[in-house]
């Protein structure tokens, strides 16, 4: 089956949802819907716009030791993965100071949880990007070159206290390689991990171009965020060259098609697993509840993936 709307379309109305306000604590959705705002905004030559509106959104908290709770650690600091974009066009220097504030806070889990390599990968590799300091490309290479929970199969724990494939868990892991590779030059130590992880993830990708919420359990439900992730770690990958496509581009048509069939016009999403920590057993994933209407974690990350397709078609 052909799918009916096209990247741009579907991100313009997920754009109408999503990144739109700000409900306290901080958390990584809101900074991936306004990096989404800002890609589409570019696209559609929207840009004074919206980053007018993102300027009034994000002001009440530029002060990162004031708009941060401590409780909430490495997933309120990767909020933050939108003030590079927002410095690289306003050029306002309080933008980039706020994301090196936010990469100086970061401290991965001990227990090597995947949720870790975006955050890291999105904050540390844009510090870089941003500075040249090289010290925010050691830490990051060093990170994601020491982890140890990827399975000879080329699969990730969830952590080491939760030795299970938990689909947002893999999709976090593929998303955080991407969003490093992104950025470091020193890819050579994480390319062959993530290429394995890669084709690990392509050998479990279901005939409706979605996955699983246990990765390699088809009998699970077939779970929206974790897709959207994978596909842009796949989109990202092909356009930059990392991924080759001739191996993954009919995968990631694939995603597509699974995704759009999937996403309402008014942003609705079907099967978003809900909020995750690592959990103690294998049928805690298999029962773990989703969402079937707006959410905030699957919408940003479906305007992120939807973007970065249409920027390349």
């Amino acid at each position: 089956m052909a799918s009916v709307r096209t990247p741009i379309e579907v991100a313009r109305q997920l754009a109408v949802t999503y990144g739109q306000a700000y409900q306290p604590p901080l958390t990584y959705p809101l900074g991936v819907a306004l990096s989404g705002r800002l890609r589409l905004a570019r696209l559609d030559g929207d840009l004074v716009r919206v980053t007018q509106e993102i300027v009034d959104l994000v002001e009440p908290w530029l002060d990162v030791s004031a708009a941060y709770d401590e409780r909430f650690g490495a997933p309120a600091l990767a909020t933050a993965c939108w003030a590079d974009e927002l410095y690289q066009v306003t050029k306002d220097p309080r933008y980039r100071d706020h994301l090196l504030a936010t990469a100086d806070r970061f401290q991965p889990d001990p227990d090597i949880r995947v949720e870790d390599f975006f955050f890291g990968g999105t904050l540390l590799g844009r510090a870089y990007a941003s500075t040249g300091d090289d010290g925010y490309q050691q830490r990051l290479v060093e990170f994601l070159a020491a982890v140890d929970t990827q399975t000879s199969d080329g699969l990730f724990w969830h952590c080491h206290a939760s030795p299970f494939f938990w689909g947002r868990g893999n999709a976090f892991a593929a998303m955080g390689f991407a969003e490093a590779l992104s950025y470091v030059e020193d890819r050579g130590p994480l390319l062959d991990l993530h290429l394995r992880h890669c084709r690990a993830l392509l050998s479990h990708q279901d005939e409706s171009g979605m996955w699983h919420q246990v990765i390699d359990d088809d009998s699970t439900y077939l779970e929206h965020s974790a897709t959207t992730m994978i596909g842009y770690a796949f989109a990202r990958g092909v356009q930059r060259g990392w991924l080759p496509a001739v191996e993954f581009g009919a995968a990631l048509d694939r995603v597509w098609l699974g995704i759009e069939q999937r996403t309402s016009e008014s942003g609705e999403l079907e099967h978003v697993c809900v909020g995750t920590g690592p959990l103690s057993s294998l049928e805690a994933y298999v029962t773990r509840e989703h969402t079937d209407t707006t959410d905030e974690r699957g919408g940003a990350m479906a305007l992120w993936f939807a973007a970065e397709l249409a920027s390349v078609q």
